[in-house]
């Protein structure tokens, strides 16, 4: 039973990241205007004449948008299930630590990660998408995902390995520090509705290499969405620094974690994890692209998410693999 709730629960937080990023992009982030209920209604949405009527009283300003409201609600109902099936497992751990064989102090992590990322979720409705707020939501997420993938790893048995892919351990968690930046810049360039800052490829903004950007502005953290500290609307050199950075950062890490794939398929025990990394990272490189050149299409962009969250998860499943096969 611990087994399965689990792998059910690092499915189910996949799911829930795609879904996030396909509420986001359907632009229903703030489809409610409250937490952790919508318009007051913490089953369903207003649809009815006198209930929405009674919403936008109850929220001035804020029209009541039903088809964006249920995308929101639909994710928070899956978030909340997702929190639900965390705490069973971490009331499993403790009780049964001794049948388990394993401490539970990783099952009861992901429950504090899992309560500040609910306060994410809610300050990303309350601040309105501040940018950093939505980018460090993003994070959370990933990290669950790998958390559960790593407690997830534990309930498998693992054959041994060769010394050669032993050596490989600082280099797979390198890859995965690499990836976990490269998703922090794609947070921050979603966060801030640059993805199509640059509208050519390879070059950004009329065929330059090295367009007029404005880092200072584009990379500031403290400040609201579409705006600098100083309250002045974001610059187009702004948005072009940070979509330009992350093409730099995909860039390296295609390099990076094309390398590591390539190393990890001449070690005997660890051809498939190589060949699985090396499909990945240039899927997800191509969907990048896709994205500029065909104008940010739902299904690529929502791909493109669901991809990074795979990417995190087969490197934790290696790093995890050397880890445990060098303790044995």
């Amino acid at each position: 039973m611990f087994r399965k709730l689990v792998f059910v629960a690092a499915g189910l937080a996949f799911v829930v990241i795609v879904v996030g990023a396909y509420v986001r992009l359907q632009d229903a982030g703030l489809g409610c205007p409250d937490w952790p209920g919508c318009y007051g209604h913490f089953v369903g949405v207003p649809e009815r004449a006198e209930d929405v009527a009674r919403a936008e009283q109850a929220f001035p300003g804020r029209a009541v948008e039903a088809h964006k409201a249920w995308k929101e609600m639909f994710h928070r109902y899956l978030a909340g299930t997702l929190g639900a099936l965390i705490a069973a497992i971490a009331v499993i751990a403790w009780l049964e630590r001794g049948a388990l064989r394993q401490s539970p102090l990783l099952a009861t992590a992901i429950v504090v990660l899992v309560a500040v990322q609910a306060t994410l979720g809610m300050w990303t409705v309350t601040l309105l998408l501040k940018p950093a707020i939505v980018t460090l939501h993003l994070l959370g997420g990933m990290a669950t995902l790998a958390m559960l993938t790593w407690l997830a790893m534990r309930q498998m048995p693992l054959p041994p390995a060769s010394d050669s892919a032993l050596r490989m351990r600082p280099w797979a968690a390198i890859g995965l520090a690499v990836v976990a930046c490269q998703i922090a810049l794609g947070g921050w360039v979603s966060a801030n509705y640059a993805a199509l800052a640059c509208l050519d490829f390879p070059t950004c903004r009329g065929g330059a290499w090295m367009p007029t950007m404005d880092f200072a502005h584009g990379f500031q953290f403290a400040r609201e969405l579409g705006m600098t500290a100083a309250g002045v609307p974001l610059g187009i050199e702004a948005l072009t620094a940070i979509h330009w950075t992350h093409r730099v950062g995909a860039l390296v890490t295609l390099i990076y974690v094309g390398a590591l794939a390539l190393a990890l398929v001449r070690r005997t025990g660890c051809v498939k994890h190589g060949v699985a990394l090396a499909l990945l990272v240039a899927l997800q490189v191509g969907l990048g692209i896709a994205n500029v050149m065909a104008g940010l299409p739902l299904a690529v962009a929502v791909a493109h998410n669901g991809v990074a969250a795979i990417l995190i998860a087969l490197l934790t499943v290696i790093n995890f693999a050397l880890s445990r096969r060098a303790s044995a």
